[in-house]
């Protein structure tokens, strides 16, 4: 027999960012505890709103399953001492086991007898372990913050305020902070009221009576399918991010959306300013025209049903409306401040007390971004603008928007700079220096966004390992993780002509200009070598097999697009050619090999056999073009000219002794495969690759 169980805690409202992992772990801990304790049950739903969590099991065993096993101890020759008699092993095995010596017997296995010893162990009834389980899980639930209340010890997200604990029709007894288990749930806050729930199946539609939609993924497509609708009637596109629509799903318990107007004198603001005040300050999602333009309304959701959404709409509006005039004011406030002005301020704002102050970091900014255009040999024009917007990019740091919306900066800087005449380009590339922002955002499309952009990111990457600030596990907190591999993709999206060690330097030279390094450069050169590594294994992982990333990554990764170039590459012809397993396998001998030679000074005239003479002119034949379409960053024609070095290894190692008596003439064969090698080398580690 079985029987269904529902577990609910009802809680205050909880904040929303918590609720959906709070709700994973609860049907994690359940089944974990249900499989633990080796009771059957079938499939597990678990339900989330504002005010509740819950997990509603089916089938589950009335009994937990009876146990027979038979446990492996130690060898007979351990388990008995030199008199026969049990050793301290297999007493101690008994004693682990709670049996008793005489219960043992000796099986073989693999020609070696060994102690067993069998243990039987009844089930209990479900039921009368159910109190303590559910406790336990209830009080093992974490959260990235907890509160008490009243006089109790007990920490939990919220105060909790109701439990269900049902096992079929029977409550499960349980105390917590005061609060009994019942068979009583709560409906919708005002809507709402206290229903009583005969068997677990009853659950949801119970709920649903009470205006409580508590199915996740129900209340999900109840909100897009009334956006989509409105949309549709009113002719609009909705913007729906996935983490605002995340976020209002779990702040309403019965959706339903409305919309509302504002004045249209508020769109000569910028759009990005008014869609981040609604969606920050007010969870709307903002409104816009088939251009992307952003029209005077708002679309949000209410918890509640569809009763008086005129009034609601109107309170809303209003709302919206001190939210924006608040930000029409700062607009206007910061333009009256010059850049000029602005730039001074930042020289009293701390980026980190080791590192000096924001205007300290401007000024390094602005020398790394110099280096590094100077390195990429841009014109003239593009020179004097990287220069600009390093020197100003960080003004708007000290705007009231961006105070008010950090998340603007970057878009203010682009605006105020265009408003107080700076050049397209410069202004551009104020906003452009920032980006990546996140893991899928776009890179600098300019020249100048993206020296400016490396300049930032790799002098916080290496002020940060200068004075020992180096991410370990999942400690990031300052994002060098997120800036690296926006270097990367800079770099990659380019194919800019720049290594790794070349913009480690100018970094290094640049701190070490402005200020004494804690560590020595060659400690923090590698650090950085090995923390960009990473971000480049990621990279490659996207796209190619873990055998392809370290056989590209041994022969260095100093040149990013290079190594992803090769990678790429390897892959392709991996998937691609048919006979490419044997090209690789001829690599291999040539490797093997190598590692005797102690030259690679190869001698025409030593060259003896046909075989080794036509391998010698093969390889030099192919041997400039394949550095010449290296340096090209032409990984695939690289790789093509080294594979038809193929056939020459093949009849070379078929019909040539390389480890002939003649000392001079075996130590020039080795040399020969040893200069083939460092070609090979340069391009991967074949050894490395992985064959099914």
């Amino acid at each position: 027999m079985a029987k269904d169980l529902l577990f609910e805690i009802g809680l205050e409202e909880m904040p929303a960012r918590f609720i959906r992992g709070a709700m994973e772990q609860l049907r994690d801990r359940m089944i974990k505890w249900l499989d633990e304790h080796l009771i059957q049950h079938g499939d597990v739903a678990v339900y989330a709103t504002p005010r509740r969590l819950a997990v509603l099991v089916k089938e589950v065993a009335e009994k937990q399953k009876d146990v027979h096993e038979e446990v492996k101890g130690p060898s007979r020759k351990i388990a008995l001492d030199e008199n026969g008699q049990w050793s301290k092993a297999a007493l101690g095995f008994a004693r682990s086991q709670g049996a008793d010596p005489d219960q043992f017997t000796f099986k073989e296995l693999g020609g070696t007898e060994y102690v067993y010893v069998s243990k039987s162990q009844t089930g209990v009834a479900t039921s009368t372990i159910l109190s303590a389980g559910l406790l336990d899980i209830l009080q093992a639930m974490n959260f990235p913050k907890n509160m008490r209340w009243g006089s109790y010890d007990f920490k939990f997200v919220r105060p909790i305020r109701w439990i269900v604990a049902l096992f079929g029709s029977d409550i499960i007894d349980i105390e917590v902070a005061g609060v009994k288990s019942g068979n009583i749930t709560r409906g919708h806050r005002f809507l709402g009221k206290e229903t009583v729930i005969g068997q677990p199946a009853d659950y949801v539609e119970a709920l649903r009576k009470g205006y409580v939609i508590a199915d996740v993924d129900e209340r999900q497509q109840l909100i897009q399918q009334q956006i989509n609708s409105l949309a549709q009637q009113q002719g609009w596109n909705i913007s729906v991010k996935e983490d605002l629509l995340e976020e209002v799903l779990f702040l309403v318990e019965t959706p339903t959306v409305l919309y509302g107007t504002f004045e249209e004198s508020f769109l000569h603001i910028p759009q990005e300013v008014l869609i981040t005040s609604m969606r920050e300050h007010q969870r709307y999602f903002p409104v816009l025209n088939d251009q992307g333009e952003l029209l005077p309304y708002f679309v949000t959701v209410r918890n509640g049903n569809a009763e008086h959404l005129d009034v609601i709409a109107k309170g809303n509006e209003k709302v919206l409306r001190a939210r924006l005039s608040d930000a029409k004011f700062f607009y206007e406030e910061d333009q009256r401040l010059d850049i000029k002005d602005a730039l001074s301020k930042l020289e009293s704002i701390v980026f980190h007390e080791e590192l000096g102050t924001v205007g300290d970091k401007v000024r390094r900014i602005r020398r790394n971004a110099e280096k590094l255009a100077a390195l990429l040999d841009v014109n003239t024009g593009v020179a004097e603008s990287v220069n600009r917007t390093a020197e100003i990019c960080k003004f708007d740091l000290v705007t009231q928007m961006v105070y008010e919306f950090p998340e603007l900066q970057g878009v203010m800087g682009e605006d105020y700079a265009r408003k107080a005449g700076e050049s397209d380009a410069v202004a551009k590339a104020i906003f452009e220096h920032y980006q990546p922002r996140f893991a899928g955002d776009a890179v600098p499309a300019s020249e100048e966004g993206s020296i400016v952009s490396m300049a930032d990111k790799i002098d916080t990457i290496t002020g940060c390992f200068s004075i020992g600030i180096v991410p370990t596990g999942s400690q990031d907190p300052y994002g060098l993780r997120r800036q690296a591999a926006g270097i990367v993709q800079i770099i990659l999206e380019h194919k800019l002509p720049v290594t790794l060690p070349a913009l480690f330097d100018i970094a290094l030279e640049t701190h070490q200009h402005f200020h004494d390094l804690k560590r020595t450069k060659d400690e923090i050169r590698k650090d950085l070598a090995d923390f960009f590594g990473l971000r480049i294994k990621k990279t490659l992982a996207d796209h190619v097999r873990y055998d392809v990333v370290d056989a590209v990554i041994a022969s260095g990764y100093e040149d990013v697009v290079s190594v992803i170039a090769r990678g790429e590459a390897l892959m392709a012809a991996i998937n691609g050619l048919e006979d490419f397993k044997t090209t690789v396998e001829s690599f291999g001998r040539v490797s093997n090999l190598a590692s005797k030679a102690s030259t690679e000074k190869v001698r025409s005239d030593l060259l003896t056999e046909p075989a080794e003479s036509r391998l010698y002119e093969a390889w030099k034949s192919v041997s400039g073009e394949y550095r010449q379409a290296l340096q090209e960053r032409n990984a695939p024609e690289a790789l093509r000219l080294l594979s038809n070095l193929k056939d020459s290894i093949t009849v070379f190692f078929d019909t040539v002794m390389v480890m002939a008596e003649d000392e001079t003439i075996r130590a020039n064969r080795l040399a020969l495969l040893k200069a083939m090698d460092e070609d090979l080398k340069q391009f991967a580690d074949f050894s490395k690759l992985v064959w099914a």
